[in-house]
């Protein structure tokens, strides 16, 4: 088809010129874990959203549950893995309450 000719040449044209050498995580394997627990019915929302510069509160807490695992790793025991814990703990119940919400829908 013609309009697919014409991307593809596109396409081919940003190889030539190496426009995507330098792009974010390259090489490696995309992490679908997160767009898997999605509901279907929600994914292309999220992601126009997302390309929108918009998170909704469910991907908000992702986010958070993902900094404090980061932050979770680079801490040794103490007081302060403790209560990392214990927030983490509450953001995973939170997102469990968000993603059942979204289920039933």
């Amino acid at each position: 088809m013609k309009i697919y000719s014409s991307v593809e040449a596109q396409i081919r044209e940003a190889i030539d010129r190496g426009d995507f050498d330098n792009l974010l995580n390259k090489g490696k394997p995309l992490d679908l874990s997160e767009w898997d627990k999605t509901p279907p019915h929600l994914r292309l929302s999220y992601t126009i959203l997302q390309n929108a510069g918009y998170s909704p509160g469910e991907v908000q807490t992702k986010k958070e549950i993902a900094e404090f695992r980061v932050m979770l790793e680079n801490e040794p025991e103490s007081e302060k893995k403790k209560r990392l814990i214990q927030k983490l703990n509450a953001l995973a119940i939170t997102d469990s309450i968000q993603i059942e919400k979204l289920l039933k829908k």
